[in-house]
């Protein structure tokens, strides 16, 4: 057979025929309007009238979505798009190279086009609801085409939305008119209308958490059931003090108002998505009524509300970008993700929705990462988990520990602990990273028009807090192999250590539906987690288990002779640590079983964190309310 040569064509640059985005405004007021009333099928019926002159135009369906920080706009999700000007059709033609944009010539005469398609959204479990029959959440970016060649802050649209039959809903978008089920809200920029979802239900509340605050602050909340909806006044108080403590974090606001757009619900797909004047926030349905148990991801509100700070206001240089189909760069998310894990932890522990117990519980499994679960970082660097958005787009992973996952987020975390103990004991404990925070953060307060960063800025700005090679230290911590993220835990006064007990705090976030669902850690001992059902959810790489060749996806059906539970495994791995035998589990994997000896007698191994006497407890100084 014979195999053609030759050097590419010329004439053939593989590159998309889409007009690149140009700061000038787009002439005239795009019409959208959203029938989301369809619980039942879940379709959202789509229909826009876009100003138009005669000539070529190219329109986009959003691709690079702010917070995703990846390519994930789910074109495959539109379907029926039909174009027509003064009651005929028009034939588009999508891009040969750019799935993401349709080209169309508007004939002599035409002012406008009408655009109608349908945004199909998911209906199983694995793709993660959007509507239910009780509530949904509604991103403009998932139900919008806008025209090619401009910047998105220059295109103005009036967008409407009809909800089912009595639903109440919540967002930062201001309303202009309602008519019946139907709502108007005043025109705004693309970009802004992008930045300010929709969540609404059958069951909706309102909460004022800053009453008198020269700038309002709602939680609004849609539930499953109205009893999911109702408050104690202890848990009022602490979601109020997560206002007050991050305004006096940051020295400002940068924002008109805000809104937690918070869904508990159990059918939902839980959400967690930061915009500017809002963010989507989704918990179980039992957040409020069993909230003794469900001390894991109460850092959630804090964490997005954090975001409107660091990474709206103050964004990377390479992350900002002039519309939604030019690609981001996520080089800095250890800044834009890490900090902001941190400040959520932070904040969360000095609004006194997480006891100082729970704070350090949840900080010690951190630690615990990256002391024996992140072998990953002996081939890659933490800066090159940035890729990661991109790469994985949080798709599950074999093995984890040694692909890692988006660890700018928790390392990131632990490095900024790092940083802040080193600025107090630099300034003999008189500034921290708030001085930071307030300083790169709270500029130009009221303004929430972008102000972006870069690596310099950042050194820069810890400078102005302490002098010190603040460069070379996030160097050794960003960008070289085997980072020291451990160190911020024993520069705060604590260490780390393990015991064979689990903290409350741990057994709650092994039992909790949200975000995996009875996931049993023993990695830091026999190095497996493992779902309820006895899959096997992660190995962690040269642990005791996966050097005796147990594989992700199996299913482990008996340990030493017994049918597996959760608590027959802990029992094995306590009875080991007294003989010399191995551990041996019976693995289902592929429609074969197999006996695999798994030599391991460390005993349970959970961590937590104590005290390192007569040093310095930055830790606790770090987690007290701000007066």
């Amino acid at each position: 057979m014979a195999i053609a040569t030759g050097a590419v064509c010329a004439q053939d640059p593989r590159t998309d025929q889409v007009p690149p985005p140009q700061d000038t405004p787009y002439a005239g007021t795009i019409a959208l309007h959203v029938d989301a009333s369809d619980t039942a099928q879940g379709i959202f019926r789509v229909h826009e009238t876009i100003p138009v002159t005669a000539g070529a135009l190219t329109l986009l369906y959003p691709q690079w979505i702010p917070g995703d920080h990846s390519p994930t706009g789910p074109i495959a999700m539109l379907a029926g798009l039909e174009l027509r000007a003064n009651g005929k059709r028009l034939m588009w033609k999508r891009d040969k190279y750019n799935v993401y944009a349709f080209h169309l010539d508007v004939p002599a005469g035409v002012s406008t086009v009408d655009a109608t398609f349908q945004y199909m959204s998911g209906r199983t479990d694995n793709e993660g609801f959007e509507i239910t029959d009780r509530m949904m959440d509604m991103e403009w970016s998932k139900v919008s085409l806008y025209p090619a060649g401009y910047f998105s802050r220059g295109i103005t649209v009036a967008p409407s939305v009809t909800l089912a039959h009595g639903w109440q809903l919540g967002t930062a978008l201001e309303t202009a008119s309602q008519s019946g089920d139907t709502t108007t809200f005043k025109s705004v920029t693309f970009n802004n209308l992008v930045d300010s979802p929709i969540y609404a239900g059958k069951y909706f509340k309102r909460v004022d958490l800053n009453p008198g605050g020269d700038a309002p602050v709602h939680l609004d909340i849609v539930a499953d059931a109205p009893k999911y909806l109702e408050m104690t006044p202890e848990q009022l108080n602490v979601h109020r003090a997560l206002v007050t403590q991050a305004v006096k974090l940051f020295g400002s606001h940068h924002y008109d108002h805000y809104d937690f757009l918070f869904s508990l619900s159990d059918v939902l797909a839980g959400n967690g998505t930061e915009h500017h004047q809002s963010s989507e926030d989704g918990m179980g349905a039992d957040y409020f009524t069993a909230w003794s148990d469900n001390s894991p991801g109460r850092d959630l509100l804090a964490h997005e509300y954090t975001h409107s700070w660091n990474g709206k206001f103050r964004r990377p240089s390479d992350l900002w970008t002039p519309n939604f189909n030019v690609p981001m760069g996520d080089s800095l998310l250890w800044v834009y993700e890490g900090q902001t894990q941190y400040w959520g932890y932070i904040l969360t522990a000095r609004a006194g929705m997480w006891t100082p117990q729970e704070f350090r519980d949840a900080l010690a499994m951190e630690a615990a990462n990256y002391e024996r679960n992140r072998a990953g970082f002996q081939w890659r660097t933490l800066e090159d988990t940035t890729n990661d958005a991109t790469a994985a787009r949080r798709s599950s992973l074999p093995y984890r520990s040694w692909q890692m996952s988006e660890d700018y987020y928790s390392g990131g975390q632990m490095m900024w602990l790092e940083v802040d103990a080193k600025l107090r004991a630099l300034t003999q404990d008189h500034k921290s990273l708030d001085d930071f925070a307030s300083a790169f953060f709270g500029v130009d307060n009221g303004s929430y028009v972008t102000k972006t960063y870069t690596f310099d800025d950042v050194v820069a700005a810890l400078n102005g807090v302490a002098k010190y090679d603040w460069a070379s230290f996030l160097h050794a911590r960003v960008q070289t192999l085997n980072p020291p993220l451990e160190n911020g835990i024993a520069a705060t006064g604590w260490k780390l250590v393990y015991t064979d007990q689990e903290s409350g705090y741990e057994k709650q976030y092994n039992s909790r539906p949200e975000p995996s669902r009875h996931l049993y850690n023993f990695a830091w001992s026999i190095g497996l987690t493992m779902t309820d059902k006895g899959e096997v959810n992660d190995v962690r790489w040269d642990g005791p288990a996966f050097k005796a060749g147990v594989s992700t996806g199996a299913s482990l059906v008996a340990v030493n002779g017994q049918d597996y539970s959760s608590d027959v495994l802990k029992s094995a791995i306590a009875a080991a640590k007294n003989n010399k035998a191995p551990i041996q589990l019976l693995l289902k994997y592929q429609g074969g079983y197999r006996t695999v000896p798994v030599d391991y007698h460390g005993g349970l191994q959970y961590p937590h964190l104590v005290r390192i006497e007569g040093t310095p407890d930055y830790l606790s100084e770090i987690i007290a309310a701000r007066k």
